[in-house]
């Protein structure tokens, strides 16, 4: 008989920042492996700002999150005893696993690390986090030689390779992110041409500057007056994906429509909002191609590692306080 620890849902956030007590650290037995079953032994998680939706109960293109449900997230896991699974033992495995130390599973929706990078990058540059860059920029985007393509939330897991893959498909790329030390590193490591610290200065007078002839493809991560402001400038044709809107997580309440939308007619531009799973066929082919932009050295992606698995709601927070470096990782034992 297995004893794991694993972190329950004690209360939904709505309305609130995430709060001591939401979450509960429990021991319990999990059994043994059932035929078809492994055991797996969680090595890393993978933090996303979508966890406190999911916590929220508003996002309806997952199931709802029943109190005392395991947290769900993603992580990274090794196989430590199988009753003829699907994988062997010492094999390592990516997918959605919840925030258990151990856990028993069919293998079904779990994939083999990558083994031409390190196992977290299943969990950032080949997990959600480059699958939505990827799918968001191409497919909604449709960035074209010659676009100025603009990311807020640029410093983040998931803008910093938009930005990077809107360079490779040669766009002039601005970040938007806060404070001189992202910004900083946006421009000289990540590659973008320019980057706005949105903490100094009005974001729309920097925008004027950088972007005279108006943006092109807009890719945001923000919401609320970053995104007002960012319609505001837009180009004829534009296109605009809305990915996130880490502005609202804080409250919980949807934000009010941005008071620019109608700019969208002035300038016959479109504004759409995504899900990245409605492409998860493509997934295995898209792992490739950036696993090779990076083994190249076109594409450079960080990874902000914690440690600690009774630090996970703390490691949570991190992504709404602005205290992560790239993809908020985990290191669990």
């Amino acid at each position: 008989m297995t004893t794991t620890r694993q972190w329950h849902l004690a209360a939904h956030p709505r309305g609130r920042p995430i709060a001591d007590g939401d979450l509960l650290l429990e021991t319990v037995e999990i059994g043994d492996p059932a035929p078809g079953e492994m055991l797996l032994k969680t090595r890393w998680l993978g933090f996303d700002p979508a966890q406190k939706g999911w916590m929220e109960n508003v996002a309806d293109y997952v199931a709802p999150m029943a109190i005392g449900e395991v947290m769900r997230g993603s992580g990274v896991t090794e196989v430590i005893a199988s009753n003829h699974g699907k994988f062997p033992v010492g094999r390592l495995l990516a997918g959605s696993t919840g925030w258990s130390e151990h856990l028993l599973h069919d293998g079904d929706g779990l994939n083999a690390v990558d083994p031409a990078l390190p196992p977290t990058a299943m969990l950032s540059i080949l997990g959600t986090t480059g699958m939505t860059a990827y799918c968001g920029l191409f497919k909604i985007g449709r960035p074209v030689v010659g676009d100025t393509v603009l990311v807020s939330g640029a410093a983040g897991a998931t803008g910093s390779i938009v930005g990077q893959l809107a360079r490779l498909a040669g766009c002039r790329v601005v970040g938007i992110a806060g404070g001189k030390e992202k910004c900083d590193w946006l421009v000289r490591e990540a590659g973008f041409h320019a980057a706005i610290d949105y903490k100094a200065g009005s974001l729309r007078t920097q925008l004027k500057e950088l972007a005279p002839r108006g943006v092109d493809v807009i890719f945001d991560n923000v919401g609320g007056t970053i995104l007002n402001d960012m319609l505001g400038h837009i180009a004829t044709g534009a296109r605009v994906i809305i990915c996130g809107g880490i502005s609202r997580y804080e409250t919980g309440a949807m934000p009010a429509g941005p008071q620019n939308y109608f700019n969208l007619v002035f300038r016959r531009a479109t504004m759409t909002g995504f899900i990245v799973i409605d492409w998860a066929l493509e997934f295995p082919s898209i792992r490739e191609r950036l696993a090779e932009f990076v083994n190249d050295g076109r594409l450079v992606y960080r990874e902000d590692v914690q440690h600690g698995f009774e630090n996970a709601p703390a490691t949570l927070q991190r992504l709404f306080s602005g205290d992560n470096r790239g993809k908020q990782i985990l290191l669990v034992a």
